[in-house]
Parts: structure tokens; sequence; C-alpha cells
């Protein structure tokens, strides 16, 4: 009677080794997937920070200029806040400065007594390796004036 485990020669450690190496590859491709996956998230991060610090300017811009020197703002302005830069344009873009009907008022305004002045704040934040992202944040204000004033 012959045996059949003689007759085998090697055939386990050959497909044990052929088992090896595809779970060796698995385990390389989910280790470079996983670090690809830290690297975006960390990108998103940077890019979500530079959002608030946009955002922050934008609101300390407003903040501050908000009681009667954007009514009476003559030129285009540029403000650094938050290691960003925040740019007050006057509108619009034809003719700045010029008093303009009010486009979101519900008050009776017959005599055109009130008239508003229109302008846009960006603020712009940098991100990534190198600074080389750039977010801007955009807002128009209009502000209620005598007309006239």
């Amino acid at each position: 009677m012959i045996n059949p485990i003689k007759k085998q020669h090697g055939m386990v450690l050959f497909f044990s080794l052929i088992v090896l190496i595809v779970m060796t590859i698995i385990g390389v491709a989910l280790a470079v997937n996983s670090s690809q996956s830290l690297r975006m998230a960390g990108a998103g991060g940077d890019r979500i920070s530079a959002l608030s610090k946009a955002q922050g300017g934008l609101n300390l811009v407003v903040n501050d200029n908000v009681t009667h020197s954007f009514s009476t703002r003559t030129a285009d302005g540029v403000a650094a806040e938050m290691d960003g830069t925040q740019n007050i344009k006057l509108m619009p873009a034809d003719n700045p400065g010029i008093d303009v009907n009010c486009q979101r008022t519900e008050k009776a305004n017959a005599a055109n007594l009130i008239s508003c002045r229109r302008l846009e704040v960006s603020s712009s934040a940098t991100f990534g390796r190198a600074g080389v992202g750039q977010l801007t944040v955009t807002t128009g204000i209009e502000q209620e004036v005598l007309t006239g004033s």
C-alpha cells in the first residue's frame, strides 16, 4: 500500500506561503490607505481652522465699524485681523459710495428720507502646507442713512 502523505512533496508548505504573501500584501495596502486617510483628515482640519480664522476676522471688522464708520466711509480699506486680510469695498462697483435704495427694509419711505450705503467685506486666510491654500469669506452690508448725509 502506498502512503498518500509521502506523495505530496511539500504542497501544504507551498500553499501556506502563498496565503502568507497574500496576507502581507493586504496588510501593506491597509497601512498605506490609513496613512493617506490621516493626511486627508489633517488637511480638512486645516481648512476648517482657516474658515474659523476668516470668519472671526470678518466679524471683528464688522463689529469694529458697525456704529458709524461704515456709513461715513469714503474709500476702500484693508484691515489685518486674526492672521488674515480683510478688505472693505464700497458698493456699487460702478459708482462706489453713493446712496442707493434700501433692498431689505419694510419701513415707510414715501418722502425718500432714508437711503442706504452698501459695502462688501471679505476676509481671507491661508492654510495647508507652506500656505498654498487660500480661503475667502465675503459678506455684504447695507447701512441705512439719511438721504444727503
